[in-house]
């Protein structure tokens, strides 16, 4: 016998590590009256999304071409 810890996420209980457990082995669920803490969801789902914030609109036009400037810048003209 060993302990599991999990939470209920409104539909169904997940575990917080892995179940060592076998099919149709018994399981003995007990509810706590204590909650985890839920992190805000921002509709942040990518590096990218959450870069957003961060965007220059006005930079956007030379991003382009920003790879091939680098490289002039140190190299010269190939």
């Amino acid at each position: 016998m060993f302990a599991l810890q999990g939470y209920y996420d409104g539909n169904t209980v997940q575990a917080l590590g892995k179940i060592h457990a076998k099919k149709n082995q018994k399981l003995i669920i007990t509810v706590l009256d204590e909650f985890i803490e839920e992190e805000p969801d921002n509709n942040i789902h990518s590096a990218r999304g959450s870069l957003s914030k961060y965007a220059n609109p006005e930079l956007i036009k030379e991003e382009s071409s920003a790879w091939e400037k680098a490289v002039a810048e140190k190299y010269g003209n190939i």
